[in-house]
């Protein structure tokens, strides 16, 4: 939830951000956010499954001694691989900036280099408490982190942007520096998660010392064996999660060198491939809810598997997919058919033709990248860490040979990185499904999963696609202007959405009662249906 809630807030600061800097100014910002992602991911992305892990299993044997020298090794390998991070980042800005062609993001990578230090720290914390048993102060800083990442980009975003305005130099320098504003936002946030989590570390010091002489175990682990194991458990989710997201700065380095072989200037690449990060903000929120399902799907599956229940496993499995497209399915539907209106309201001070025509192109990748997303958990739950990591591999060749082909053959710009990302994802999908089912002899229910599912999102899609012409038509046009007037004429198609689409799942027995009793707030959902008679 708290992670849902996180993408939320982010799509909601962006709108006022991007009134700051604009398409070029967000060209900037994802170019440097693509790079910064990369080296969080090398640093610190895989420390809190690692540390948890190690955390777990200790606690379970009451070794809570070797939790505090787990802790303390923790810490001393995040300060080195983030040091070392942060100076990769500082240093290798320029050369960054300059292989995907839009030197002036230089600023905003600076500005990232201590957050990638901050952030191997906070990975840490947020593993120890997640292997003590509570996913709470995660989730709590998490949300701490994020509202003031949202302040504080956009007041730094505006105070930059017209410190550049000022200088009176190229007016490029106003829209890097709003940029670099915007990043300085991010390790405000981090910072604030990590005193957070600093206080309640040392508000537990009594607890740790009491537990500490409950330890009855005589064995303590040595530091440079407990760096080794650290090592060795976030080698592969490292590898594994570098080679699946590292698509993006692939794209931009192979976008920018293209676009400018085929003449194109550093501001319009950076214009296009702002459209392209406004794309990936709305795309990624029902990504959101299969990243979710699939943190939770883990350890479930592990269960199963271990308990050698084939029955339970299977079901896990079916239920995992199912609900990933029961969401993924309408979102992909609505982002198509309601593009222009919500991207007027997102981003209202702009012309969006581009960013509307770029959304409807891609909004299949909703389904394909949320589908992925539950295969490559569903992998790794059956202990098979290796195979997502191959998959990855041979879908990003196909990928990079999809966008040079788009880009430089049918020279389709910006549409050739959304329609080889479709690709990607595609690969991903139909890879992992075979090794589901050779693995598990899982075979996927076609008709719930998918064709009903597929029915119900397409009549919702025409429902609320006739209340937005609607409204368009009945409402006079001074009224539909500012965000408040285009809040007017988007919410009342989503609301009716999100009506029509649940009332068809249950009318056509798309969802029986007990698989939404196993749906978050299922219960609740269950007793209204009963109360108006739908069930």
């Amino acid at each position: 939830m708290a992670g849902i809630l996180v993408r939320i807030i982010g799509m909601l600061y962006r709108m006022p951000l991007n009134d700051i800097i604009g398409k070029q100014g967000n060209g900037y910002y994802t170019s440097a956010f693509n790079v910064y992602n990369i080296l969080l991911i090398l640093s610190s992305y895989s420390m809190p499954v690692a540390v948890s892990k190690m955390i777990s299993t200790r606690m379970a044997k009451g070794q809570y001694r070797n939790c505090s020298r787990i802790l303390k090794a923790a810490l001393i390998y995040a300060t080195i691989v983030g040091v070392a991070a942060a100076l990769v980042l500082w240093f290798g800005a320029d050369l960054f900036a300059e292989l995907i062609k839009t030197p002036l993001s230089r600023f905003a990578l600076k500005t990232l280099a201590p957050t990638v230090w901050i952030m191997a720290y906070l990975g840490v914390l947020r593993g120890y408490f997640q292997g003590t048993g509570s996913m709470v102060p995660t989730a709590i800083s998490q949300i701490l982190e994020q509202i003031v990442n949202a302040v504080v980009s956009v007041a730094a975003a505006g105070l930059l942007f017209n410190a550049g305005a000022s200088m009176g130099e190229h007016r490029d320098y106003s829209y890097a520096l709003g940029a670099a504003g915007g990043t300085i936002g991010t390790g405000a946030g981090a910072l604030t998660a990590l005193v957070f989590f600093l206080c309640l570390t040392v508000s537990r010091r009594r607890e740790r010392r009491r537990l500490a002489l409950r330890d009855k175990t005589r064995r303590r682990e040595s530091y440079r064996r407990l760096m080794y194991i650290l090592t060795i458990t976030v080698l592969p989710i490292v590898i594994s999660s570098g080679i699946y997201n590292c698509s993006n700065v692939v794209d931009n380095y192979l976008f920018g060198q293209g676009m400018a072989g085929l003449g194109y200037k550093e501001e319009e690449i950076a214009t296009f491939w702002g459209a392209l990060g406004q794309y990936q903000l709305l795309f990624n929120i029902p990504v959101a809810v299969s990243n979710a399902l699939s943190s939770s799907l883990i350890p479930a599956l592990s269960r199963s598997v271990s308990s050698r229940n084939r029955k339970e496993k299977l079901e896990r499995i079916g239920t995992a997919i199912r609900f990933s497209l029961l969401v993924a399915i309408p979102a992909a539907v609505g982002i198509t058919v309601l593009a222009e209106p919500v991207c007027n309201l997102l981003f209202i001070s702009e012309d969006n033709s581009m960013l509307i025509r770029l959304s409807m192109a891609g909004s299949l990748a909703v389904v394909f990248y949320s589908l992925s997303t539950v295969t490559n958990a569903i992998l790794q739950g059956l202990n098979h860490m290796e195979l997502p990591i191959r998959h990855a591999v041979a879908a990003l060749m196909i990928h990079v040979a999809a966008l040079e082909i788009f880009l430089l053959v049918f020279k389709l710009g910006i549409y050739s990185v959304v329609f080889a990302n479709i690709a990607f994802a595609f690969v991903m999908c139909v890879m992992n499904g075979r090794a589901i089912t050779r693995h598990t002899r899982y075979r996927q229910e076609i008709k719930k999963t998918f064709i009903l599912p597929g029915i119900c999102s397409l009549v919702m899609g025409g429902a609320s696609y006739g209340v937005y012409r609607l409204i368009d038509r009945a409402l006079p046009q001074h009224l539909m202007r500012g965000r408040l007037g285009m809040a007017v004429v988007v919410l009342p198609p989503v609301a009716a959405a999100m009506v029509v689409y649940a009332l068809l799942l249950v009318k056509l027995h798309a969802l029986e009662e007990e698989e939404l009793k196993r749906m978050p707030g299922g219960r609740r959902l269950v007793r209204l249906f009963k109360r108006v008679r739908l069930l």
